[in-house]
């Protein structure tokens, strides 16, 4: 039976009825978007059970079948609202909206794709009324309407085209799409779609109550990916936090944790889970304190709320007593997060141990010290020997003289070695890499040479331990004479009298080896490998009774270095030591 003329005005009067029950502004939301919205349609046979039931029906189930449509509306929106802000996931909203979107439209398929940050590509998201079977063909689809979308968009007709070619795929009894775009602050973010089974005219309440939940989903997908955003940022500044070899927490007005890092919970003892909410007081606690801490300096109106000038942050350093009862050398430095308004937020903290820092001033005071009186001793010496050579009341003999002379002469060598050390020390500091006369050295003869110039001075018996065989290297000889000097200078110096000092060597097909053995007390495991640091002596009553600038080490190492070589010590505690130092023979 086909409608009579009478009966299609009759449903076209029936349209503009149900309209007009729609205000005006919200008829005016959807018609912006218009061009957005697309239908692709199939008509029904006169001889399918969706056929009007009688004359002059103006057939829409969905309005059959939902007298109060505005309700339902609301009360889905509500549903959506509720669980966006009950930060539910995105996928449970995206669920609610297409549950709701073919509810209300009477669809029987629904489709949720947003776009991939990444390629731009439209990938299914959420779907109703199909198997997971039939999605990558339908992503395939989209993929094609967004490859071919030009600097204006597509047209209607290609959009519907693909439309139907999804239709097609899923079930070629559906009869009717309705595609409604994603956008938040003009922002596309992706496209709902919903297929019915039928076919009817698409009312403008179809399409404002289409937009409303695409307008919900644009929502949440928008809120989903400032949270994706936000997390991954918190992610990575808590990935350079937790890696920083500094502590950093964070503290609110009242002095109560609220985040610290690994490195914090090192140098603390406390974890972080430890630390959240507990007062400063209960965690830095200090034996020693230089400066003003933060309890002060906020009482005397540090980062008072109000203040517009910008806040300096705040430095303290001491001794913090740590969770097991031990001390730490830390410096804090303190700044102010303040609101647009003034008002103090929060208080960042940076914490570094100064426990390196403090041992280096304590070294560098140590070795001004120790300077003064490696200065001060030869020059008084030969100041005394000058004066005593000078006086007009006393006749010399030669013998006198030339003895006074040959001490005036060690002084002033040894003056130089100590100036020359200072140099040579401060060269390296500054990273200049030593420059080296570069022959061919007999490592058996330099080291003849500096037993030859100390033993006269030792209570020790020094041996020389090569091979006649020993090979000829290249390098510099006065350089390496420097290291032999030094190593064997401090043998002899911590070595008990009439104990034997060991020089000697061996070698290989690529390298030479130099070593001195002592019979002195050892030195502790802990402190092997700094004492070829600048500065450092090894803290015990014999030390702080010889005489010394502790460059010697440094000294000898960065040489050996220079050469392209290395240098090691082996020592047992109460046993002796032996320094070796390999040189390329090449």
């Amino acid at each position: 039976m086909r409608w009579t003329a009478h009966s299609q005005r009759a449903c076209a009067l029936k349209r503009r009825r149900w309209a007009m029950m729609w205000p005006w502004s919200a008829r005016r939301l959807w018609r912006p978007r218009r061009a957005a919205i697309s239908t692709s349609q199939r008509w029904i046979g006169a001889s399918e059970t969706t056929q009007p039931a009688a004359r002059g029906a103006c057939y829409n189930p969905a309005m059959l079948m939902r007298p109060d449509l505005r309700t339902q509306q609301r009360d889905f929106l509500l549903s959506i609202s509720r669980a966006i802000t009950a930060q539910l996931d995105q996928s449970e909203v995206l669920r609610r909206v297409l549950q709701a979107s073919l509810a209300m439209l009477a669809g029987r398929v629904g489709i949720i794709a947003l776009t991939d940050r990444a390629d731009g590509r439209l990938v299914i998201r959420a779907y109703r009324g199909i198997s997971a079977d039939i999605v990558p063909q339908l992503n395939h689809l989209l993929h094609e309407l967004m490859s071919a979308r030009g600097e204006a968009g597509f047209s209607r007709e290609f959009l519907n085209a693909k439309l139907q070619e999804m239709a097609d795929a899923i079930d070629k009894r559906l009869q009717q799409s309705i595609a409604m775009p994603l956008v938040f602050a003009q922002n596309p973010l992706g496209l709902l779609v919903v297929f019915r089974s039928y076919h009817t005219a698409i009312t403008p309440e179809d399409l404002s109550a289409l937009q409303s939940f695409a307008d919900q989903a644009a929502i949440a997908v928008n809120n989903a990916q400032l949270y994706g955003a936000i997390a991954h940022e918190r992610q990575r500044l808590s990935a350079i936090l937790n890696s920083s070899g500094d502590g950093f927490f964070t503290m609110s007005p009242s002095l109560r944790f609220l985040q610290v890092n690994t490195a914090f919970e090192r140098m603390t003892g406390w974890r972080n889970a430890e630390a959240l909410d507990k007062h400063k007081s209960e965690i830095i606690n200090w034996a020693r304190l230089e400066g003003s801490d933060i309890e002060k300096a906020l009482s005397a109106g540090w980062a008072a709320d109000g203040r517009a000038e910008p806040i300096e942050s705040l430095y303290v350093e001491g001794e913090l007593i740590r969770r097991d009862s031990s001390e730490l050398s830390i410096g804090i430095t303190y700044a102010p997060l303040r609101s647009a308004v003034g008002e103090l937020v929060s208080i960042i903290g940076n914490v570094r141990d100064i426990t390196n820092f403090r041992k280096a001033q304590e070294m560098q005071s140590v070795f001004i010290s120790t300077v003064h009186h490696e200065l001060r001793t030869p020059i008084a010496i030969i100041k005394g020997y000058a004066s005593t050579l000078g006086r007009d009341d006393v006749e010399w003999g030669k013998e006198a003289v030339r003895d006074y002379a040959g001490i005036i002469e060690d002084e002033a060598d040894r003056l130089t070695a100590l100036v020359e050390d200072l140099l040579t020390a401060s060269k390296i500091q500054a990273a200049q890499q030593l420059y080296l006369h570069i022959a061919s050295v007999d490592l058996p003869a330099v080291a003849g040479q500096s037993v030859a110039r100390l033993e006269s001075g030792a209570s020790q018996d020094i041996a020389l331990s090569f091979p006649d065989d020993f090979p000829l290297i290249q390098g510099d000889s006065a350089r390496l004479r420097q290291v032999i000097d030094n190593l064997l200078t401090n043998a002899i110096k911590y070595s008990p009298a009439d104990s034997t000092v060991t020089v000697g060597g061996r070698y290989s097909l690529t390298t030479v080896t130099v070593f001195v053995r002592d019979q002195g007390p050892g030195i502790p495991k802990d402190q092997l490998e700094r004492i070829f640091e600048r500065f450092y002596r090894i803290d015990d009553r014999l030390t702080r009774r010889t005489q010394g600038t502790g460059l010697g080490l440094y000294l000898a190492r960065a040489i050996v270095q220079a050469h392209g070589g290395d240098i090691s010590v082996k020592s047992v505690v109460g046993s002796g030591s032996t320094f070796y130092f390999s040189l390329p023979r090449g």
